[in-house]
Order: C-alpha cells, then sequence, then structure tokens
C-alpha cells in the first residue's frame, strides 16, 4: 500500500468511544484497568474516557484487563498489562502501517510474551505479588478493520449495524470450551460452578502466553464492546444487545457504557465492572 493510499484510507471515518469502570458492590478495591490511547510510528497519546476521533493521526488501541492475586496484587497486575501496552506497541506501528497486516499476530505474541513474563518474574520475586495475573483483550482499530488480542475471561463482542451481537472472544476456561461445543446453555454456563476459574492468563504462573488472534472488517453503524467478566456476570448476550441498541425512552441519553455498567451493576454487582464500547 502506497503513501497516497494510506492517506486517503484515512479521510472520512470517524471513531467514538465510551468507556467506565466501576468497583462493584463487594470488592473493596477496583482489579480492573482500561487503556484508550492513539499512536503513530513517533508517539501514543492517552485519551480520555468518551471522545471521538477520525484516523488522520494514526490508529486506535482500547483494551480491558483483569487483575487477578492476594491483597492489591491484581490491581497492580492490571495497571502492569497496561503499561506494557504503551510502551510496545507505538514501536511496531511503522510496520503495521505499510499494510503487513501479518505481523499483527508477531506484535500481539510479543506483547503478551513479555507481559506474561513480567508477571511471573514479580510473582516468584515477592511475597506480595504471589500468584498475580491478568486477562487482556485488546483492540486495534484502524480504517475499516479492527485486530484484536486475547487471553481469559474478558469478552470482545460486535455488534453489526444489521442487528445480533457476536462474541469474538473465546472464553479461556473449561466452561468457556463447553459453552463454544454446544455441551452446555448459555443459562448452564451462567451458573456453572467453575465460571469464574480461567485455564489461560497473563502471569499467574502460566508458562505460555499465546492469544486468540482474529481481524474483523467494520462498517458505519456497527459498535464492539470490550468488558470484564464483571459486566457479563450481571447482563445476559441478549441484555447487552438492548442495552446498546435500544435502551429505554430514560437511559437514551446515558452514555452506552454506563447503561452496560450501571446494568451490570444493579443486576449482580458482584465483581469489578469494565466497559469500553467503540462505534463508528
Amino acid at each position: 500500500m502506497g503513501e497516497e493510499e494510506q492517506t486517503a484510507g484515512r479521510e472520512g471515518g470517524k471513531v467514538q468511544w465510551w468507556g467506565m469502570t466501576h468497583l462493584g458492590n463487594v470488592r473493596k478495591n477496583n482489579e480492573d484497568a482500561f487503556l484508550v490511547m492513539t499512536m503513530d510510528g513517533h508517539s501514543f497519546h492517552y485519551l480520555g474516557k468518551e471522545g471521538e476521533g477520525d484516523f488522520a493521526g494514526g490508529d486506535y488501541i482500547f483494551a480491558v484487563s483483569d487483575g487477578m492475586g492476594g491483597a492489591n496484587a491484581g490491581e497492580f497486575a492490571s495497571k502492569i498489562v497496561v503499561e506494557k501496552i504503551t510502551m510496545l506497541l507505538p514501536k511496531g506501528f511503522r510496520t503495521m502501517a505499510s499494510g503487513l497486516s501479518a505481523g499483527f499476530e508477531d506484535l500481539f505474541e510479543e506483547l503478551y510474551g513479555e507481559t506474561n513474563r513480567a508477571l511471573n518474574y514479580l510473582g516468584s520475586q515477592y511475597e506480595e505479588c504471589a500468584g498475580m495475573g491478568a486477562t487482556l483483550t485488546l483492540a486495534w482499530i484502524l480504517p475499516g478493520w479492527l485486530y484484536f488480542a486475547h487471553i481469559g475471561d474478558s469478552r470482545l463482542y460486535y455488534f453489526p449495524a444489521e442487528g445480533g451481537i457476536k462474541q469474538l472472544s473465546e472464553d479461556h476456561s473449561h466452561v468457556g470450551w463447553l459453552r463454544r461445543t454446544g455441551k452446555i446453555t448459555e443459562r448452564e454456563a451462567r451458573s456453572h460452578p467453575m465460571r469464574f476459574s480461567v485455564n489461560r492468563a497473563l502471569g499467574a504462573g502460566h508458562q505460555f502466553s499465546s492469544p486468540q488472534v482474529g481481524a474483523v472488517g467494520y462498517q458505519p453503524g456497527d459498535y464492539f464492546l470490550i468488558c470484564s467478566d464483571g459486566v457479563t456476570d450481571g447482563l445476559w448476550d441478549r441484555q447487552l444487545l438492548q442495552l446498546l441498541r435500544e435502551p429505554e425512552e430514560a437511559e437514551k441519553g446515558v452514555p452506552p457504557a454506563r447503561r452496560l455498567v450501571e446494568g451490570a451493576l444493579s443486576r449482580s454487582g458482584k465483581d469489578n465492572l469494565t466497559a469500553v464500547v467503540i462505534g463508528f
């Protein structure tokens, strides 16, 4: 792809986003973290919890991480994950900007591998960090395409403009496998005794950290949602769709991330809750 084609491809498209995190009704500290930033080949810039922009200044990164571990280790872990993203991804922007989409997988593997090693090292060196780990669901957005990487049980959903909802990420848990293979229903998965147990995460003693990697094209009117399991513990898929696409009249003026978080909070709230909604 030539420079003129890249520039032309960045004209006209706009992205909107809304993010919110909440402690929940039970936890004493928030182990969730989310990131909204834009980057080019030279630097990155943190963005506010809500906003709108175009692609003239670079690509967009959205991520949600849910930490785990004793004391404050989970909160520390999710913050380390976010910091690693800001350190590593801008370095790979130039390669990605050249149109080498195959490079996304390598870059995501590097990011997840280095983050996994960092969390495991801290967990082995400091007693207060023992067992620390985190999920990470990340979306890299450029004109027309969303590339994603994922590990754990936070989720990435796709809401196409023509309707419906599709979970793009796979829950890395035994219950997630049962659900994907059709052995249990959504209702059975939501009440399964092992529903909060993950078998793949960053850190937490896991030797390997290969993320699920994928890509999806998007059109105007599409939405994506990245959320922690505190949101999906409170809301069924159909409720996510309703709150995003067809809210009650009184809720239409409420930002979509807040609608989702507050909706899940009112129905559960046993865990921290984080939602990042992205629209075009």
